[in-house]
């Protein structure tokens, strides 16, 4: 039972810490430029969008680094287990 609770609030404790990291990164809306006079007319965006990629990078290097801890985890496991 123990071991159950300690994992519950193992995975609540990095879920939290996840979600304070968002908050922290957070900016406020920039609002868009206004149009130039003459040039080519278009849009002032940024070639690629402008989508933000720094929130989806931080929860992808967490998944990186844990999956990366299990592996060396399992192996290092199936080894004393087999000797």
């Amino acid at each position: 039972m123990k071991k159950n609770i300690r994992s519950i609030l193992t995975i609540f404790a990095i879920i939290a810490g996840l979600a304070v990291t968002q908050v922290a990164f957070a900016q406020p809306e920039i609002p868009p430029a206004p149009p130039t006079s003459g040039g080519d007319g278009g849009s002032n965006t940024p070639m690629g969008g402008a989508a933000p990629i720094d929130g989806g990078l931080i929860i992808m290097l967490a998944a990186g680094m844990g999956y990366g801890v299990k592996k060396v985890y399992h192996a290092k496991y199936s080894r004393k287990v087999t000797d």
